[in-house]
């Protein structure tokens, strides 16, 4: 069960993520599914699209590498690097044609084939730092 868990964590970045496959958010987040750590989405696909087109406008040429993926049970750990450049406004300010790289870990839960919970945190300061939004001090 743990190697199909990690096979589908790996699967939703590169198809959702990498390849920008809508569809496929339908196919393996459940319809109760909860994403944390992403601001306060609604539950399922629905909630979570509105987040996910938003990043892709942002970086539409976002690419995300898993680092390490660890399984136990129905919880798949992961580690990523991410890198785009930042050609849209999803973020909510003007693009800056800046390349980011930032890193990030997650766990997701997995039942009956499906992502069903997610807990994610990723480095935004160090992203919108690189892309000029915030300067350090």
């Amino acid at each position: 069960m743990s190697e199909a868990n990690k096979a589908l964590v790996r699967r939703w970045f590169e198809e959702v993520w990498n390849q920008g496959r809508v569809e496929s958010i339908d196919e393996m987040f459940a319809a109760n599914a909860r994403a944390h750590g992403l601001g306060d989405l609604p539950p399922g696909p629905a909630g979570f699209k509105p987040f996910h087109a938003a990043f892709r406008n942002a970086f539409p040429d976002i690419r995300i590498t898993l680092d390490e993926v660890i399984a136990e049970g129905d919880l798949v750990a992961y580690r990523f690097t991410a890198s785009g450049t930042h050609r849209g406004n999803g973020l909510g300010f003007a693009a800056t044609s800046t390349q980011a790289e930032f890193t990030g870990m997650g766990m997701a839960r997995v039942r009956n084939g499906q992502l069903v919970e997610g807990w994610n945190n990723f480095d935004e300061l160090g992203m919108f730092q690189q892309l000029g939004v915030i300067q350090r001090p």
